[in-house]
């Protein structure tokens, strides 16, 4: 038997031998071609990233294009301008160095647009957040009526600040006086700011409930299950369960709505003109008008760029505060607290 295989297996060599071939090598080509074929396939796939990637950026290449023309690019030209003295006409630039950066944290009308700021802020963001959270509990709940709710609520949020105004405005200066007969907010330097902010909670509570009642959904319902085990309350599954994980999302919400508080424009431009008695200047608004109004452009872009560094400031926080830091949290270990 061992002399058969060997004289086939010699007289096969000699064959392919007359034949011009080479003899078998075994298992050596073998794992030679392996290697090549996985080298080749390596190839493709990293090919392959780099070609999603490019299409990848190709898709947000235009939206890159316009924010450095339209807002990164003027920022920068802005800069230089902010240590000058400029009516925005005149060729001539007058250097006046840091005087504006120290003029506008002592500025009467710049410091009372900060307290009108901050107050319009405060408000907007606790009542578009309560509200929106509220709504979430109740519209995550089973019901017919869940997306008739949900659409009626998210609504305001798709209207413009224009139109938005105009029909507070409305309800301001005719429903509240002709039908409850209370005078309208907007004519008091009280109440002028809360009445503003009103109409921002009307429009982000319905982007906030969006948000809340997607993170709502995505906690498992075996923890809810667990806990209706161990005879939790409601109050107790939402303290225990659903605000733990809603924390991180809870950050993100407070400082998207902030941003979004600290540039108010439309509504005291619509409804109010600034007035009564500078009571609805904000930030944005005295910036504004202090470069189109006041043609004081060298200031109007100090205020500008100290504006900008603030946002950045929380766009920054946000972005620590709401990376992923732990994960997110098994909601199990709080189910044990039951």
């Amino acid at each position: 038997m061992t002399y058969r295989y060997g004289r086939s297996g010699r007289s096969g060599c000699r064959a392919s031998l007359m034949d011009g071939g080479l003899p078998d090598s075994g298992p050596k080509d073998g794992g030679r071609g392996d290697a090549g074929s996985a080298h080749s396939e390596m190839e493709e796939r990293m090919n392959h990233k780099t070609k999603k990637r490019f299409q990848e950026f190709t898709f947000i290449l235009p939206a890159l294009i316009m924010f450095f023309i339209f807002v990164a690019y003027p920022f920068l030209q802005g800069f230089p301008i902010s240590f000058t003295k400029w009516d925005g006409m005149s060729p001539d630039k007058t250097f006046v160095g840091m005087s504006n950066y120290l003029r506008i944290f002592k500025d009467a009308n710049v410091i009372n647009a900060t307290k009108n700021t901050l107050v319009f802020t405060a408000v907007t963001m606790i009542g578009s957040n309560l509200l929106g959270l509220m709504f979430a509990l109740m519209i995550s709940r089973v019901s017919k009526l869940n997306n008739v709710l949900r659409t009626c609520i998210f609504v305001p949020y798709c209207l413009s600040l224009v139109l938005s105004s105009y029909i507070w405005r409305y309800v301001y200066s005719d429903v509240f006086y002709d039908i409850f007969g209370v005078p309208s907010p907007l004519g008091s330097t009280t109440w002028v700011m809360f009445g503003l902010a009103v109409i921002s909670v009307w429009r982000d509570a319905g982007y906030c409930m969006v948000v809340y009642i997607a993170a709502i959904q995505g906690v498992s319902s075996d923890y809810y299950e667990a806990a209706d085990l161990e005879g939790a309350t409601r109050w107790q599954k939402f303290k225990d369960i659903t605000l733990p994980e809603l924390k991180p999302l809870c950050i993100f919400v407070f400082i998207t709505v902030t941003i979004g508080a600290f540039r108010m424009l439309v509504q005291p431009m619509v409804m109010t003109g600034g007035g009564p008695s500078h009571s609805t200047y904000t930030m944005v608004y005295d910036i504004y008008e202090t470069g189109t109004v006041n043609w004081e452009i060298g200031l109007a872009s100090t205020m500008a760029i100290v504006f900008a560094f603030f946002v950045m400031v929380l766009t920054v926080i946000q972005t620590i505060v709401t990376k992923d830091k732990e994960g997110t949290k098994h909601v199990n270990k709080k189910a044990k607290a039951f």
